[in-house]
């Protein structure tokens, strides 16, 4: 036997060894051709595939383009038509794929992330690779129950466009159900979020966030994966009694990042230092020697803090407000500015006297002179020894860190 005939025994061999396609088949190939025909793929088999015109021509009105080398996925639809040619699909051999690829994340649980595209009464619509998805309303975590159907639908809505985490909890290809769950996968989502969030967060950065919750201690602001903590004391350059005074939850802010602690996954955030700093303007309002009127905004153990406006406080020593008459927080009072010090952000003041704890409750048309009391004698202050006081909140402004 001649070498030559003994090739082609053995290609005959192989021709014979070599399985025939079948209906539904799923193989993968290579685009060898694209022609006004269709487009021609090389199956490792005796024939290549062949992918009709028409369904390219869908395909490109949905974005999907093709090129030569390009490895795809394809369905057998028909393994010898009348011209003898295999006939493939690339549209269905893209959405097997994708069937096998959420069959694999159900069975190992992993996460998915996606965006969602749409919405209908009974929950969310989500594109699965060429496969449509959904989502069950009593699987959106970002969804509260019991909600009037009107309002479920605007909030269902408000979703659309918004990336998320997934988990699959049910694939059926016979009736093209792909079910997903955002709920099972809200905790992990959130902590991938938190992780990348604080990798990319830096001192100094400007970020915008939502309020998503208000404490005696502070706010709390998503960031979009990690909540950080503007500490009350971080809220305004006013003195602020709780965070309700100045923030809302779902209210949108911009904040300064103070403070990224990666290892304790802690984000310290600051409100204030996006507005301007009214230190900077207390040398052109105030001058020693000065007198004014304020509020008292707190009793201290050293003394009491006089709210002079636009964020700015100043100290009235012990020795300046103990044991005299109408000294309470509300009053108001008239001072003396003794020392102004914009670097330390400290004011030190004498008290001249104590209008009231509301000048408004003064009598219709009377004389502010014959309302008000006359100024008491009142110690001397040492303006270097009484003031050394701890600075009022709006003056020295502590890091505010909180758990991401």
């Amino acid at each position: 036997m001649t070498d030559s005939e003994s090739d082609f025994r053995t290609l005959l061999e192989n021709s014979e060894n070599t399985p025939r396609p079948q209906r539904g088949d799923v193989l993968s190939g290579r685009v060898v051709a694209l022609d006004t025909q269709g487009m021609i793929v090389d199956l490792g088999l005796k024939r290549d595939g062949v992918v009709p015109r028409a369904e390219l021509d869908k395909l490109h009105e949905e974005g999907v383009e093709f090129v030569v080398d390009q490895e795809v996925p394809v369905v057998v639809i028909e393994p010898e038509d009348k011209d003898g040619n295999l006939r493939v699909s690339v549209n269905q051999g893209r959405q097997q794929k994708d069937w096998l690829t959420a069959e694999r994340l159900m069975a190992t649980g992993e996460m998915w992330e996606g965006a969602v595209t749409g919405y209908n009464r009974g929950g969310l619509i989500v594109q699965f690779g060429d496969v449509q998805a959904f989502v069950p309303v009593s699987h959106i975590s970002d969804l509260p129950r019991g909600v009037p159907e009107n309002e479920r639908q605007n909030r269902l809505a408000g979703l659309v466009g918004r990336k998320m985490g997934f988990k699959v909890i049910e694939v059926d290809r016979q009736r093209r159900r792909l079910v997903l769950s955002q709920r099972n996968a809200q905790k992990e989502y959130r902590e991938r979020q938190k992780s990348r969030l604080l990798s990319d967060l830096s001192e100094g950065q400007v970020r915008t966030g939502v309020v998503t919750g208000l404490r005696d201690f502070g706010a709390f602001v998503d960031l979009g994966g990690a909540d950080g903590l503007i500490h009350i004391s971080e809220l305004s350059w006013r003195r602020v009694k709780h965070p309700s005074e100045v923030l809302a939850v779902g209210q949108e802010v911009e904040v300064e990042v103070l403070k990224v602690d990666r290892d304790s996954k802690r984000i310290g955030l600051s409100l204030k230092r996006r507005q301007p700093d009214p230190w900077q303007r207390v040398a052109e309002r105030f001058q020693a020697g000065q007198v004014v009127e304020g509020t008292l905004t707190r009793l201290a153990p050293f003394g009491a803090f006089v709210d002079l406006g636009e964020g700015v406080e100043g100290l009235l020593p012990t020795n300046q407000v103990s044991g005299q008459a109408g000294i309470a927080e509300g009053a108001t009072v008239r001072v003396k500015i003794l020392n102004v010090e914009p670097d330390r952000q400290r004011i030190g003041l004498a008290l001249q006297a104590v209008i009231g704890p509301n000048p408004a409750e003064a009598p219709a048309g009377a004389d502010a002179a014959n309302t008000e009391p006359a100024a008491p004698e009142l110690p001397a202050v040492d303006e270097e020894d009484d003031y050394d006081a701890p600075a009022p909140q709006g003056t020295a402004a502590p890091d505010g860190e909180g758990e991401a």
